[in-house]
């Protein structure tokens, strides 16, 4: 009865993960050398961890580790509520494109690590600025912070392999995954998002 239990709520999670608006159907696409451990990577060529930068592709659900744009390894990850667009504001619930840097990282209760990007920037804020003079956005909506890249909430990383975009506007990687990023990537790290 215990396995039936077990399996069954399982079973429901994952059919409302797949049956959500944000959940984007999955490619076929394995990460590139996704099953080598990275420090595994670097020694075999000779590279320190302040010499790698992240790049992140929204279309492709895609975070990879590289050095001088050369990609070493890649991981599956899933983006806010609105996966498409470019954060403006606030609460829009899409993950800022651009060029940032890692400003700071820490552990996190509830996401296992934490590695937060200096959103926003000088562009980001002409980005907003210039929506609101558009009337895209209304004259008080702020811009926002606080964004990151972080693990999932512990027995949840199905939510990444079914690209459940269940954050704020965060990148989010399994609890395995942003274990091993956030151990070898460095504070000042450049980071950067493409749609």
């Amino acid at each position: 009865m215990k396995k039936l239990l077990i399996f069954s709520s399982v079973f429901i999670a994952a059919y409302f993960a797949c049956q959500s608006s944000k959940t984007k159907s999955v490619k076929n696409k394995e990460p590139f050398n996704h099953n080598i451990p990275l420090k595994r990577i670097l020694d075999s060529l000779h590279l320190a961890s302040k010499k790698l930068e992240i790049i992140i592709h929204k279309s492709d659900y895609e975070l990879s580790i590289a050095n001088n744009g050369k990609i070493l390894k890649t991981y599956p990850v899933v983006f806010g509520g609105n996966p498409v667009d470019d954060k403006l504001k606030e609460g829009d619930g899409c993950t800022p494109e651009g060029v940032f840097h890692i400003r700071n990282k820490y552990p996190h209760k509830s996401w296992s690590y934490f590695m937060w990007v200096d959103f926003p920037t000088k562009e980001s804020l002409a980005k907003h600025n210039k929506a609101k003079k558009e009337g895209k956005l209304k004259p008080d909506d702020t811009i926002g912070g606080e964004v990151g890249i972080h693990g999932v909430p512990k027995g949840t990383d199905a939510m990444i392999k079914t690209r459940y975009n269940w954050t704020l506007g965060c990148i989010s990687l399994t609890n395995e995954d942003i274990t091993e990023v956030y151990n070898n990537i460095t504070v000042g790290a450049k980071v950067s998002i493409y749609h």
